[in-house]
This record gives structure tokens, C-alpha cells and sequence, in this order.
């Protein structure tokens, strides 16, 4: 989730009205810091915060990558009769769906950067992201 930033202007004449507004705007984000600082005529907020539409979205999106990813090797593991973590293990389905890495160099960074190997299936898995994205997308 990006950070966002947001300042916002409390008057000391009619601060209720400022003050209403910026209470209403931290009911809709994710908090990441505020500062203030007194200036002329009134204070100063500075919000920097997370859009919790955005983070609610990427979870959405998380969690179909996941989904597709599990029914693959659901898939694999079947055809070739083994459990479905000797496939792809459940701590890095969840690393790939977080990243959603839509070429192989992107998932060798993904995996390398734990230290583990990269998964034989490479071009699968990463067919497998792509082909979710697209679909919600489209």
C-alpha cells in the first residue's frame, strides 16, 4: 500500500466546521502519522495515511492470485502424485500472490530473495498470476 498525504487547515475562527471535515476523512483511511504545527490564524495537520480502499482491493486481488495458485498445484501435485507443497509451499503462494510477479525474472527475484529455489514451474506459475489478473481486469 502506498503512502498518501494529506494536509488539512483547522482556522482558530470557526474550527468546528475544519475540524468535522478531518474527523470524517480519518473514518475512511488507514493512519500512518500525523503532525501538526501551529502557523498564523490556526494549525496545520498533516495526515500521511493508506487508502483502505486501495489495501482492501489489493487484498481482493491477493486472495483470487492465491485461489488460482492453489488449484494449480492442486492440479500438478495430482498429476504427478505428490503433496501439493513439494509443488509450491503455502509461505511462498503467499509471497507470489502478494508480489504478483507477471514474468519469470520477476518470480526468480521473488523467490531468490528467500533464498529458495525457483520453483521448476516457472513459467506455469507465473501463467497462472497473469491469467488472474486479466480476468479481474477485464
Amino acid at each position: 500500500m502506498s503512502t498518501e498525504i494529506r494536509t488539512f487547515i483547522i482556522p482558530d475562527a470557526n474550527a468546528e466546521e475544519a475540524q468535522a471535515n478531518l474527523s470524517d476523512f480519518l473514518r475512511t483511511i488507514e493512519i500512518q502519522r500525523i503532525d501538526t504545527a501551529y502557523a498564523v490564524d490556526g494549525w496545520r495537520v498533516l495526515v500521511l495515511y493508506g487508502d483502505l480502499k486501495r489495501k482492501e482491493e489489493s487484498q481482493q486481488i491477493e486472495a483470487a492470485i492465491a485461489a488460482a495458485l492453489n488449484g494449480w498445484r492442486d492440479r500438478v501435485a495430482a498429476q504427478e502424485g505428490v503433496a501439493r507443497d513439494i509443488i509450491l509451499p503455502d509461505d511462498l503462494v503467499q509471497e507470489i500472490a502478494r508480489f504478483a510477479p507477471t514474468t519469470e525474472h520477476e518470480l526468480t527475484i521473488i523467490v531468490g530473495g528467500r533464498d529458495l529455489p525457483v520453483p521448476l514451474q516457472g513459467g506455469e506459475i507465473v501463467q497462472v498470476v497473469r491469467s488472474t489478473l486479466d480476468v479481474l481486469i477485464d
